[in-house]
């Protein structure tokens, strides 16, 4: 509780993040000597949204957490020469190469390793891509945090940008029209863990900003996974196990939120979002009162790779040799078959 001590006012957010601004949802939590959890609500603006936050609560820190990656694989940081991802992000100009995802593989680089810009057929693309990039295998694609561990399965792997279950539209986005911007506006952001432990970055009038993944979350709070996130009725049916969580947390729900909550967020597709905003931010508010940052002891992902906000859990499979950089080599063209290499696995 030494953050709770230390700042007697405080906000605490999760903005849960999409390549579609209209499913872009923050929910937002203040504390004056108890936790008040408000309804989650549009982000708006991307841009402005850092600069809202300072308003909303002037002099006060501001812990935010956001659910797109801050962090780059090790293998590919590596090869790119990036030794910290902060110091890196932070020299990212909106006009950069990196925001265009690459139409085909022959247009990968070092400098633009997002791909597909649009969809692509045929099996093995991630494993072409990761040889685009001049990396050993698909695992080299994604950072320790990203993989499976013994309670979650794995995320997203970042340059992957096909499909629902990808990431790195989001993180170019995100990127470029809300933290771009907010370095642009000398606005306070301290990035955990590269720039410090993370109740460490809570400062008076800055914002303390980490990782926060929704999946995660559920593990961390010891809330059961719902069979599906996108039905109003399985998310329903955890307001009761939500609200014993709240209270262990200290938090009080608003009348909005607790309408809201006992209704599994609506019957409308972004009902899963606002409910994620929810798990992001309780996720937040269990760290600041105390519990582990989660923070592995490993030079790399404390530099470069990043972590997930209180994920104790190491992954399954850890980066190992195996995941080491090879020379570069061209992009292999797919061989012309009405079968598929079975050598080169699914498409993500």
């Amino acid at each position: 509780m030494a953050a709770l001590l230390q700042f007697p006012v405080m906000l605490a957010a999760h903005a849960d993040w999409s390549v579609d601004p209209r499913k872009r949802w923050i929910c937002k939590a203040r504390f004056d000597g108890v936790w008040s959890i408000g309804a989650p609500e549009p982000v708006a603006e991307s841009a402005t949204l850092l600069a809202r936050l300072v308003s909303d609560a002037p002099h006060a820190p501001i812990a935010l957490g956001v659910d797109f990656p801050l962090g780059l694989p090790r293998a590919y940081a590596a090869r790119a020469d990036i030794a910290n991802f902060a110091a890196w992000l932070r020299r990212l100009r909106p006009d950069a190469a990196l925001f265009e995802p690459c139409g085909s593989l022959d247009e990968v680089s070092l400098a633009r390793p997002f791909y597909p810009g649009s969809s692509v057929t045929g099996a093995g693309q991630m494993a072409r891509l990761a040889a685009a990039l001049g990396l050993s295998d698909i695992s080299a694609l994604r950072r320790a945090v990203d993989r499976q561990t013994s309670r979650r399965p794995a995320g997203a792997a970042l340059f992957w940008t096909m499909g629902a279950n990808q990431c790195g539209k989001a993180a170019l986005a995100a990127w470029r029209d809300c933290l771009i911007p907010g370095f642009a506006q000398k606005i306070p952001i301290a990035i955990w863990p590269y720039e410090g432990g993370f109740t460490d970055l809570l400062r008076p009038g800055g914002i303390a900003l980490a990782e926060t993944y929704p999946a995660e979350a559920l593990v961390q709070l010891g809330l059961k996974r719902p069979r599906s996130k996108r039905r109003q009725s399985d998310r329903a049916g955890l307001a009761l196990a939500i609200r014993a969580v709240m209270a262990g947390l200290g938090a009080i729900p608003t009348n909005s939120l607790a309408a809201m909550l006992d209704d599994g967020f609506g019957a409308t597709a972004d009902g899963e979002d606002r409910f994620d905003c929810l798990l992001g931010v309780l996720a937040v508010i269990r760290v600041i009162g105390g519990a582990s940052d989660g923070i592995p002891d490993d030079p790399v992902i404390r530099a470069v790779e990043g972590w997930v906000l209180g994920q104790v859990d190491p992954p399954l499979v850890p980066p190992n040799a195996s995941s080491a950089p090879i020379p570069h080599r061209p992009p292999h063209r797919a061989r012309r078959s009405r079968r598929a290499d079975p050598r080169q696995g699914g498409s993500g």
